[in-house]
């Protein structure tokens, strides 16, 4: 599930009148960068949720995604895409728990018979890690785990100093730490963290309860049912017109240091 829904008011102007995720990042809409790495993980089906202008995105990529391929790798499969329209279903963003309450049928269906069914990856259409590999491998350790999610966590960045979690050597997450990280809004997780007991909320959220991600995690991280690891591989909130130019001006720094006379 690529989490598209929010009105990123944060980069006023620029959305204004454009959705965020669509926001050109090094020459495409910045949520691209998201769906080819997910397309080269090996990930067919994708849902997006969205809010804030969203008929642009589906007007942008559709109902099937299929990336160009990289240097010397076979072209991944094309992505079947849905949409949770939440803005359409009920007039605004339902918060990442509630958005993802709501879009749980697409993301698992029923009568679903794969051997991982049950369980998806989930990650920010407005972060940029060009480089994390979405594996099978990783997802066969999750679903050998019996956990209800895994976080990559990063580095803190300066404008999230304090962090979020901690990683315990037993590999858990922990709620509070002495040394916390920055959640990447990238993981895996089951279905189950959003159904009962663990969560409130009506299958397939069908009143459109706003509900946050964070204390669903930390009641389940309280009872270790959450797993970590940190990321240290290119990685960036763009969350304001600042650091989107910032990436911008890295990207043409780096074309202007391989240009040899």
């Amino acid at each position: 599930m690529l989490l598209a829904a929010g009105r990123g008011e944060r980069m006023q102007p620029l959305t204004d009148a454009r959705p965020k995720p669509l926001l050109p990042l090094r020459g495409r809409p910045m949520m691209q960068w998201a769906m080819e790495a997910l397309a080269r993980g090996g990930v067919t089906r994708l849902v997006i949720n969205t809010a804030w202008l969203g008929e642009q995105i589906e007007q942008t990529f559709g109902s099937a995604f299929a990336p160009a391929p990289p240097p010397f790798d076979d072209t991944p499969m094309p992505m079947q895409i849905q949409y949770s329209r939440e803005g359409r279903d009920f007039g605004g963003a339902l918060e990442t728990a509630g958005g993802i309450a709501r879009a749980l049928p697409l993301l698992c269906p029923a009568g679903a018979n794969s051997p991982h069914a049950g369980l998806f990856w989930l990650l920010a259409g407005d972060v940029f890690a060009p480089d994390f590999v979405f594996s099978q491998a990783a997802v066969q350790r999750f679903s050998d785990s019996g956990k209800l999610a895994h976080l990559w966590l990063v580095p803190n960045p300066a404008h999230n100093p304090l962090g979020d979690f901690g990683i315990g050597r037993d590999g858990l997450a922990r709620s509070h730490a002495e040394e916390q990280y920055t959640y990447s809004t990238i993981g895996l997780f089951s279905r189950k963290l959003f159904e009962p007991p663990c969560c409130a909320i009506a299958a397939g959220n069908p009143q459109g309860v706003k509900a946050p991600l964070a204390p669903l995690l930390r009641a389940a991280m309280d009872n270790a049912l959450v797993s970590a690891e940190l990321y240290r591989g290119v990685w960036a909130d763009v969350g304001t017109p600042e650091r989107l130019q910032q990436l911008d001006q890295v990207r043409s720094l780096e074309k202007s240091l391989r240009i040899t006379p």
